[in-house]
């Protein structure tokens, strides 16, 4: 599979198992395996930089197993086949998502303007809090 010009995965790097999807299809449901769970092995891929392997763990959250593989689980349509290129968009949509390098923060210092407002605000505060204790007698 093609993911861009850099990158194209192997065959044996995927795995595709089918099996029944749950929800509305009548008879169907009950005969057909048309859910697809598609397992790219992204850790011991040679076509991903480390970089990206790293990326794309971050994003695949839940997905990413610990044997360093990437579960996709597919069962939109009541099409095998459908469903199948459902997940490899998926897939390529998430290398490519990872392959994005993050834009590095730069830190900033808040305005004179926004530090006197803020203290302004927090003296206010104070102010009100402290009118809220017991009221004293003056006898």
């Amino acid at each position: 599979m093609r993911i861009n010009d850099q990158i194209e995965i192997q065959d044996w790097e995927i795995t595709e198992s089918f099996t029944r999807s749950s929800g509305p299809g009548g008879q169907n449901v009950n005969k057909v395996s048309t859910a697809v769970e598609l397992r790219f092995e992204a850790a011991n891929s040679p076509s991903l930089p480390a970089q990206v392997k790293n990326r794309l763990r971050r994003l695949a959250g839940r997905r990413w197993t610990q044997d360093g593989a990437l579960i996709l689980f597919v069962q939109d349509t009541r099409s095998q086949a459908r469903n199948r290129d459902i997940a490899m968009q998926r897939l390529k949509e998430l290398i490519l998502k990872a392959m994005e390098k993050p834009k590095p923060r730069i830190s900033t210092k808040p305005t004179w303007g926004s530090q006197k407002r803020r203290l302004a605000s927090k003296a206010k505060r104070g102010e009100v809090k402290s009118l809220r204790g017991k009221v004293k007698d003056d006898e």
